[in-house]
């Protein structure tokens, strides 16, 4: 299997915090020297290891915040 690399550009938050360390996260990642995307996904507390998520262009996450401030009055 190829490596993966990735660069952390930017944190701007954790959205949670798992028993033993590992944080729910929104960063803006490069991933094998590509342009950033924001990243939204599990995170160990050192950061070498990963869990699956979602990586987001600009114009992916202005439509995802079209949809949530759709979908969150539904959730009250």
């Amino acid at each position: 299997m190829a490596d993966i690399t990735f660069e952390i550009l930017k944190t701007f938050g954790v959205l949670s915090e798992e028993r033993g360390g590992w944080k729910k996260e929104l960063n803006l990642v490069s991933w094998n020297g590509r342009a950033p995307k924001l990243d939204i996904r599990d995170w160990a507390p050192d950061h070498e290891k990963m869990g699956k998520g979602i990586t987001l262009t600009k114009e992916e996450a202005k439509k995802l915040i079209e949809l949530l401030q759709g979908a969150l009055p539904s959730l009250e």
